[in-house]
């Protein structure tokens, strides 16, 4: 028994790293303009480096496609009182690499499609302690089926793990317009541009 937990920790460590492609054989497929269209509702917990909970959330999403280019805007509520926006500008090309730009990132977000799965990686300029800090995200987002998706985000500064981000997203109707979300934007983060 002893020989085998020893085994099998060896194992789970010795396979922390992961690719996407790993995931290409993995139903339903992940494809950006399917799941993240219309509206959907995401629920998220941030953990500090230590672990701890330092804050919870809440979003409401609408994402609206032409072709292989989309928009997702992004409207979070978080625990401690704070209201943020971002708004996505995606790209999902047929190889499945995904690219994006969003007004709190700096430079692109590049990624891969494969199976269920994306893996992505971007940086991500946070407000901190009266400025600014730039943080490199490393997101993985696994869709469960046609309406649930699980997101996994580690946060880092340095080469350092520095945060984690649970989030699930559903979706929560295909056919709805975004214009709704843009205002409610407008209105909750004044300033914003759309």
């Amino acid at each position: 028994m002893q020989k085998f937990s020893l085994l099998a920790i060896a194992a789970l460590l010795s396979g922390c790293s992961q690719s996407v492609s790993e995931y290409s054989n993995e139903t339903p497929q992940l494809k950006l303009d399917q799941f993240f269209q219309g509206e959907s509702r995401a629920w998220g917990v941030l953990h500090d480096w230590q672990g701890k909970q330092s804050v919870r959330f809440t979003a409401e999403l609408c994402g609206s496609w032409q072709g292989n280019n989309g928009n997702l805007y992004e409207l979070f509520y978080f625990s401690d009182g704070r209201i943020e926006q971002r708004h996505w500008q995606l790209q999902q090309n047929a190889d499945g690499s995904v690219s994006g730009s969003a007004g709190d990132v700096v430079g692109q977000a590049t990624g891969q499609l494969a199976g269920n799965s994306l893996y992505w990686e971007y940086t991500l300029r946070i407000p901190y302690d009266g400025d600014t800090l730039d943080v490199k995200v490393k997101d993985w987002l696994y869709l469960i089926d046609n309406e649930n998706l699980l997101n996994r985000t580690t946060l880092h500064k340095f080469g350092v793990t520095v945060g984690e981000l649970t989030l699930s997203i559903q979706q929560q109707n295909k056919n709805a317009d975004c214009a709704a979300l843009q205002e409610k934007i407008r209105q909750q983060v004044p300033g914003t541009v759309l």
